[in-house]
């Protein structure tokens, strides 16, 4: 079976080829590279292309004889897409659209979305279950609704079948050292306070304590990257037998605030985090937990690297690992 996977050289896209490669997929990576990196190809056929080109995605689709689509390649930082919401709305969108009536024209109808918690805005309720309202609060978040929406449309008048992962907060690194974590700029909480502790970065700032939580500062749900990585080789074989489409949170159903984080992170590195107390950034929310349940359920996905120990430790071994100059 071959699978053609949109952002196949970033963080997750990266180990998520990783495990289709083990379970004896045919795997084509197609990237354009503007935030994937050459180094974190594991294997497959690489395509060098970009969404925004249709006649490039389809030429890929044709050529290689593909038979599913995993969608990885859009922008994701939430604060940029405030600042710059037309970038968001444009190449989310188009490049999303590009893709799914490329795959339409190559009649490929299976597709896995790289979805968001995003789309579910503030929470009524914790843990987040998917039935829950959809109303995103920042660009980012609404890009995702919208495709989401699309894919409800292209289901119903075309007949695509779709599997849409809405993730919680992606953490840690392949256990085997291959592959880890490196945005650029870097966003992400545990990254940044370790490229802090490795000298990258002069200063490390934490936004917001005065959340409504126990000690003040934000409660993030963490799944490990291997663990996200596995529940998109399960949504893959699940939609090629299933008949029904499907929206699935990818959480661990247990949170941990910034401060319980930077506690484990000094425990485990056995070095000091001086940070810098800033206020809550536009769109922060106190707490975000996913319900698994329907992960479980439906994928039979089990975590067995996403204990806040683990996403720590090999997310360190990584990064000292890959940044010593």
């Amino acid at each position: 079976m071959k699978i053609l996977v949109a952002g196949g050289a970033g963080y997750i896209g990266s180990h998520t080829v990783k495990g289709l490669i083990q379970e004896g997929f045919e795997v084509t990576v197609f990237d354009n590279f503007s935030t994937g990196r050459k180094e974190l190809l594991v294997g497959g056929e690489l395509v060098v292309g970009d969404l925004m080109d249709k006649k490039s995605i389809k030429n890929a689709l044709m050529s290689k004889n593909i038979k599913a689509v995993i969608h990885f390649a859009s922008l994701i930082q939430v604060g940029e897409s405030y600042e710059n919401p037309k970038k968001y709305y444009t190449h989310n969108l188009i490049s999303s659209l590009n893709l799914l009536d490329a795959m339409l024209e190559a009649d490929i109808k299976n597709f896995i979305f790289s979805s968001s918690a995003a789309v579910y805005g503030v929470p009524q309720q914790i843990p987040i279950p998917e039935s829950h309202p959809l109303n995103p609060f920042n660009p980012y978040g609404q890009t995702k609704y919208f495709i989401e929406k699309i894919l409800q449309d292209y289901e119903r008048a075309y007949g695509l079948k779709f599997i849409s992962l809405r993730y919680f907060n992606a953490a840690g690194a392949d256990s085997e050292g291959r592959l880890g974590e490196l945005h650029n700029p870097e966003t992400h909480l545990i990254p940044n306070i370790l490229l802090f502790l490795l000298g990258k970065k002069e200063n490390f700032d934490l936004f917001g304590t005065d959340f409504p939580t126990e000690d003040g500062t934000a409660v993030r749900d963490y799944v490990h990257v291997t663990d996200l990585a596995q529940a998109h080789v399960l949504a893959f074989k699940e939609i090629l037998t299933s008949s029904k489409s499907e929206f699935i949170n990818l959480g661990a159903n247990k949170g941990y605030s910034v401060l319980e984080v930077i506690k484990k992170t000094e425990e485990i590195t056995g070095k000091k985090v001086q940070y810098k107390e800033k206020p809550r950034r536009e769109g922060d929310v106190p707490v975000l937990l996913a319900s698994k349940e329907k992960a479980e359920q439906i994928l039979g996905w089990e975590l067995c690297f996403s204990s806040i120990e683990t996403i720590i430790e090999t997310a360190w071994n990584w990064h000292k690992k890959n940044l010593k100059n």
